[in-house]
């Protein structure tokens, strides 16, 4: 049964051909698989639920998002293992995503909390937790 789980998230953002570049690698690693496609969006999907990305419209485009404003902070994600977290933090490095928090990364969550923050495109945070 699938009472209460999340079934899926839609985000607009600015640039879709730049997001679906930043999401797509991210979430085919996370085992999401390509789910629909056209024009004005692009969603993946894992198991019942599914992520979407719509390009806003223009006259949408003057106030940029900023997670401290009201709404959406951050997403945060599991991750198989500390070694996955790393891994993903690699990966990061090498496409050249900022590591938010680097001073304190992977306890930038605490010291029982092993996880690695970045931002998209559109400067949503994300988050990659360890079990």
């Amino acid at each position: 049964m699938n009472r209460g789980l999340l079934h899926h998230l839609e985000l607009y953002v600015s640039n879709l051909e730049q997001s679906v570049q930043f999401w797509g690698w991210l979430l085919e690693d996370l085992g999401y698989s390509p789910y629909q496609k056209w024009a004005q969006g692009q969603s993946w999907k894992l198991a019942d639920t599914y992520l979407v990305f719509i390009q806003v419209e223009e006259r949408f485009l003057d106030v940029p998002y900023h997670r401290c404003r009201v709404g959406l902070n951050h997403l945060a994600f599991h991750a198989q293992s500390t070694e996955h977290v790393d891994q993903l933090t690699q990966k990061l490095k090498e496409k050249q995503i900022p590591v938010l928090y680097s001073k304190t990364h992977p306890f930038a969550g605490g010291e029982s909390h092993y996880a690695v923050y970045f931002e998209d495109p559109d400067r949503i945070k994300v988050e990659l937790v360890a079990p």
